[in-house]
């Protein structure tokens, strides 16, 4: 373990084994700091915060303040992070609230890049990758492999399903499918993450079945309840397109994100 003798570590602080807390970094009574956690330098880390072994955290990080939640009454609520996370320059990540649940949690194997922010009670999976100045309001979820590109900006209560990606500067008011690509200023599914789908190793099969998926749902004639139906019989057997029609039937306080309208293509998405 090494301290910098700038560094202020109060007491109560659990610094891990192999930990490096460089100069003026604050880490507050109630934090807990993993083994070989690399703190660089003017790092600031407070209230009831975990950070897993092996995360690096860059200059000017505020990790575990305050919810900016005019509700939030100084409660002892939680912050988690993963273990091998980055976190870059001025990157902010609140505690939650008791009104959601009292904790956010991140991952394992996050990148965060400089200037993001995740706002209280937001759970995020594992692998996320956050661009510079991607901010998620409070209460949202996002699975697992998730890519915020930059300038993102997310509604509070919003949910995004494993794989998906958010093109550079949404604004993004809806869920959003797993493997789902959404694009705009008000965002829409523009088609599926192909791209990050090759990259984890699904099969041909796999990759075909959620494009066809993703034309049945939002860009087929009928009804959606029709298309749904349609999509499970043909294509539910597949279990990337199985999880994309459990994430459309599980309840939600957003609105599901739709297409942009019966010319978007999944091929075009594709190059995005």
């Amino acid at each position: 373990m090494q301290i910098d003798v700038t560094a202020r570590i109060e007491d109560g602080a659990r610094i891990g084994r192999g930990a490096r807390i460089g100069p003026f970094c604050f880490v507050g009574a109630e934090v807990t700091i993993g083994e070989d956690c690399d703190l660089i330098a003017n790092v600031h880390v407070s209230g009831h915060t975990t950070i897993g072994d092996r995360t690096v955290v860059h200059p000017f990080a505020c990790l575990g303040g305050p919810p900016q939640s005019i509700a939030y009454k100084g409660e002892p609520t939680t912050l988690s992070i993963g273990s091998d996370c980055t976190i870059r320059e001025s990157v902010t990540i609140s505690r939650g609230t008791v009104q959601g649940g009292g904790k956010t949690v991140v991952g394992d194997h996050g990148f965060f890049m400089a200037y993001c922010h995740i706002a209280h009670d937001c759970i995020i999976g594992r692998e996320a990758i956050f661009a510079n100045c991607a901010t998620l309001a409070g209460h949202c979820v996002l699975g697992d492999n998730v890519f915020m590109s930059g300038l993102v900006a997310v509604h509070q209560f919003t949910h995004i399903g494993s794989g998906a990606m958010v093109s550079g500067g949404a604004g993004l008011r809806g869920d959003v499918i797993p493997f789902g690509l959404a694009a705009g200023a008000q965002a829409r599914i523009v088609g599926v993450n192909v791209v990050g789908m090759r990259r984890r190793k699904y099969s041909v099969a796999e990759v075909g079945g959620v494009r066809a998926a993703y034309r049945k749902l939002f860009l087929a004639s009928g009804s959606f309840s029709e298309r749904m139906e349609e999509t499970a019989s043909e294509l539910g057997h597949i279990k990337p397109v199985a999880e994309i029609l459990e994430f459309v039937r599980s309840p939600r306080k957003r609105p599901l994100c739709q297409a942009r309208g019966p010319r978007a293509r999944d091929d075009d998405a594709a190059e995005i």
